[in-house]
């Protein structure tokens, strides 16, 4: 689900390295829900229009409203699988007052630890984000993971770092074969494909170590569906609404890889 945009970006703004850097790149933001009969899980919440107007990110959907077309409102959500605890991904957890938060433990421990001391580490947490979900780990809401663990039938999560220490992937099974939530793991295709760095990281060997981890864990490469990228939009199809795009048929276009 497509919940935010960001236009006015450039080529330098996603690669370390590229040849053009000043050519635009856009930017999607979005957030997934699983659904096995009855079960929903959120996979991140996405941010709320205080962060978007703090940042100057509008948002286009609210998180809470985008559930909608699913028959599904926020109480009704009870997990929420953490990628990580940026403000584009974490944002939006008081939104769910009811979910307990799958996360990896290091995650927790990168985001309050010295490592904030570095504005750069730091520019993208926020603090009440982060408090939010300390606050659900005082209320018994929070389950860590170290490494790979399911989390539901067909549902497994797996720590990638790179990005942040305790970034995770989530990895689905689903009628397309095994798929691949990369979240922040690749924000783009070309990031997995061309094995390009994203300028924020944590970590440059872990997060290229991440995209062969990433494609071992995919039945193909085209399973992999990165964090950012426009281009999921054009190649998953429509789903009950023009946000919405339904991922477990698998791209309907080719990929270039």
């Amino acid at each position: 689900m497509k919940y935010a945009d960001r236009n006015a970006r450039t080529r330098a703004d996603s690669f370390t390295v590229d040849a053009t850097p000043d050519v635009p790149h856009p930017m999607d933001y979005y957030i997934w829900l699983l659904r096995q009969g009855s079960r929903v899980i959120l996979v991140d919440t996405g941010y709320d229009e205080g962060e978007g107007h703090a940042r100057q990110r509008p948002v286009r959907m609210d998180a809470r409203m985008a559930l909608a077309p699913m028959g599904l409102t926020p109480e009704d959500i009870t997990e929420v699988i953490v990628t990580h605890l940026h403000y584009d991904h974490a944002g939006g957890l008081h939104l769910f007052p009811n979910a307990k938060l799958h996360m990896q433990a290091v995650e927790m421990a990168f985001a309050t630890g010295p490592r904030m001391c570095c504005d750069g580490q730091r520019a993208a947490y926020t603090a009440d984000h982060i408090c939010e979900a300390i606050k659900r780990l005082y209320s018994g809401k929070v389950v860590f993971h170290r490494g790979a663990a399911e989390i539901a039938d067909g549902v497994t999560v797996h720590h990638i770092g790179g990005h942040t220490a305790g970034l995770q992937c989530v990895r689905v099974r689903t009628q397309a074969g095994w798929m691949v939530l990369a979240s922040d793991g690749a924000h783009f295709y070309e990031n997995l494909f061309a094995r390009k760095i994203f300028p924020i990281r944590a970590d440059e060997d872990e997060v290229l170590a991440g995209y062969e981890t990433l494609l071992s864990l995919a039945s193909a490469p085209e399973l992999v569906v990165p964090g950012h990228d426009p281009m999921v939009r054009a190649v998953y199809p429509t789903g009950p609404a023009d946000f919405i795009h339904r991922l477990d048929v698998g791209p309907l276009k080719d990929i270039p890889h």
